[in-house]
């Protein structure tokens, strides 16, 4: 059983990891990246304080932090040193000629679960319970599973790494988020008194897509 999965995992990646361009190596390698994104996380946080002032918004936000933080380490620290699954592209990957690497990059050596979908995952979640505005919601969910799909587009990860590391973000999220949550909005509200506060970080998101893209297209 755990064999089949196995082949149907790696036979999933060869199928995504197969389409190629200049064009989109170039945005999958941007797009990946951490720091590409600190206008966004500072976005998220400016939405935070003009909906629901500086003490809640920096409480919402530590917790964010700690969800982060928990979903990376037990993903790196905890897991992965127990599973020792080699990334799809490492020489050791029973895949690794198979797979298509951008600029050589194989990742560190071990992959499952994946911090970036753990990372991704427990940071939508956490947001979206916070603010609770659909339109937000939806960005939110494309930009996490977008951020996931890099993972694979660049051989660094089965899908199966993905999903773990998603499941894992999630969960870490809705335990920590939902209690704390109650406790500062005892009466169920929300971010819905002010809707528009959640556009910053939607037009920030755009933005810094357009702005890949255009980098992308210049370097492919």
């Amino acid at each position: 059983m755990i064999e089949q999965l196995q082949q149907l995992d790696a036979s999933l990646l060869l199928t995504l990891n197969g389409l190629h361009s200049p064009f989109f190596d170039r945005f999958m390698m941007i797009f990946t990246g951490r720091f590409v994104w600190i206008p966004f996380y500072a976005s998220l946080l400016l939405m935070l304080v003009k909906a629901l002032g500086w003490r809640r918004a920096l409480v919402i936000a530590l917790a964010t932090g700690l969800c982060v933080a928990l979903a990376d380490q037990i993903c790196a620290t905890l897991l992965r040193p127990i599973f020792c699954r080699p990334r799809p592209g490492r020489p050791d990957s029973p895949i690794a000629a198979l797979v298509t690497l951008v600029d050589g990059y194989r990742g560190g050596h071990y992959g499952f679960p994946s911090c970036h979908g753990a990372n991704s995952l427990a940071l939508a979640t956490a947001i979206c319970l916070a603010v609770r505005v659909r339109r937000f919601t939806i960005a939110m969910i494309c930009w996490a599973a977008m951020n996931c799909y890099t993972r694979l587009y660049l051989g660094v990860h089965y899908p199966g790494d993905i999903l773990t590391g998603a499941l894992i973000g999630t969960l870490i999220s809705l335990c920590i988020m939902i209690p704390l949550l109650r406790r500062l909005r005892p009466d169920s509200s929300s971010l819905r008194p002010f809707p528009s506060a959640a556009d910053i970080p939607i037009g920030v998101l755009l933005a810094s897509v357009a702005v890949i893209a255009i980098v992308a297209g210049v370097q492919a």
